[in-house]
């Protein structure tokens, strides 16, 4: 347990930055004061440092985290459909393996917090072991009867693993690949619930119209088409609610917008792999001019190269601003944000973490910009967001605890992720 830290700034994200700050950690792990170094201690001094809170992966997927580039540039529908397949020749022990790599890599960048969406149910094993704090959304494909068939195993699997920082949720794919009915049952389980809307072109087609991308699937995978997309069938229905966090919705006309409003669905923006899967720019600006709750999500490997939040946040600049045409249409400070707070909004959490405020969890990154062109500081928040990087990040803590630190070799999760691969590739 680190008892305090200081360093240049401290970036709260609710308040203002504070020049020479520091954290004090009581014994439950919680953040007992926030302030000038001066008032509370030096303590455990970082210089040319940034302290922020822990980052908020909104969406992500720690099982894929060695599926880097498999199908790069094929159509949404084909990408899928070989992931799919690959995925099969995989067991536990090989998934496990993998998710170990994908939790590691988040902490090592300064990632505290997933909300992830698992197939196998591996990650909760590798969040627990690891020190990740979690929502670990057990996937479902289907009917109903999927709750029975995949859902009710994988969380006997691993119920060992959870606890208040493991915590267990449910995930039905998409509407693409599950039926409203689907939906409902996993509504009623009571749990936090993460999806995926309106990702691709393929997919409204597919849901609208039946053409698209349907033949592209493995036999079975795929519902009859809903005749309207996902978002409009499941409001109709009344499936939409707050404990859905949706990740991408890049393709929402303004009356789905109005229905997640309406309805507080949360949504995980993941502008680096909509950009790399061709699917386009989601309407942020749009969707939280609505009040829609927005985190940020690094999605996983599969579609993106690293769960790096920094480069998450940049891409999410980058994608607002070009699609506004205004370099003011995301600050950094928002993106930043983003990262933290609007994560922990979107998975429900907020009481809890994306913010360094007393009571909350002491979980925290550490980032060094001293060999950056960053320093001497102008701007920190501005720094960090546009000068950090996972090789910066010092150390990270969840509940005052220290999961990675600067220099760690994560020699024996690589070979075991890569061992993995392999068979992926035979």
């Amino acid at each position: 347990m680190v008892a305090l830290v200081s360093a240049d700034w401290v970036l709260p994200v609710e308040g203002d930055p504070i020049r020479d700050g520091a954290v004090a950690i009581g014994d439950d792990g919680r953040i007992a004061a926030v302030g000038r170094a001066a008032e509370l201690g030096a303590g455990e001094r970082h210089e040319g440092c940034v302290i922020v809170p822990g980052f908020v992966n909104a969406h992500s997927h720690i099982e894929y985290a060695c599926y880097a580039g498999f199908g790069d540039g094929l159509p949404f529908g084909p990408w899928i459909a070989m992931h799919i397949r690959r995925k099969q020749r995989l067991d536990d022990e090989d998934m496990v393996a993998i998710a170990r790599l994908g939790a590691a890599e988040c902490l090592r960048s300064g990632i505290t917090t997933v909300g992830d969406a698992s197939f196998s149910g591996a990650a909760a094993v590798a969040a627990a072991e690891l020190g990740l704090r979690a929502i670990v959304h057990l996937e479902v494909f289907g009917g109903p009867e999927s709750l029975e068939r995949l859902f009710a195993p994988m969380r006997e699997r691993i119920e060992p693993w959870l606890s208040d920082r493991v915590r267990l949720g449910v995930s039905p794919h998409a509407p693409y690949t599950c039926t409203p009915e689907l939906y409902g049952s996993c509504l009623e389980l009571g749990l936090p619930v993460a999806t995926h809307f309106a990702e691709s072109l393929g997919e409204q087609e597919w849901l609208t119209t039946g053409a698209g991308f349907g033949p592209d699937f493995p036999p079975g995978w795929l519902p009859d088409p809903l005749g309207q997309t996902g978002i409009r069938a499941l409001a109709q229905r009344g499936l939409l609610g707050p404990a859905i966090v949706a990740a991408h919705c890049v393709h929402v006309e303004e009356d789905e917008i109005e229905l997640l409003a309406e309805h507080d669905v949360a949504v995980a923006h993941c502008p680096r792999s909509n950009a790399y899967l061709g699917c386009g720019v989601a309407p942020l600006a749009r969707l939280r001019e609505a009040g829609v709750r927005v985190g940020l999500g690094t999605d996983s490997p599969a579609s993106t190269p690293s769960f790096d939040m920094f480069a998450e946040m940049r891409a999410a600049i980058e994608a607002a601003r070009a699609r506004a045409g205004r370099p003011d249409a995301l600050a950094a400070a928002e993106a930043l944000e983003l990262a933290t707070l609007g994560g922990a909004r979107a998975l429900g959490l907020e009481a809890e973490v994306g913010t360094l405020g007393v009571g909350k969890r002491a979980d925290l990154a550490i980032i060094s910009l001293a060999e950056t062109s960053f320093v001497p500081w102008e701007d920190p928040v501005t720094a960090v967001v546009l000068g950090g990087a996972p090789h910066h990040v010092v150390e990270t803590l969840v509940d005052g605890t220290r999961t990675s630190e600067k220099g760690i070799e994560w020699h024996g999760l690589i070979d075991g992720a890569r061992r993995a691969r392999s068979r992926m590739l035979a």
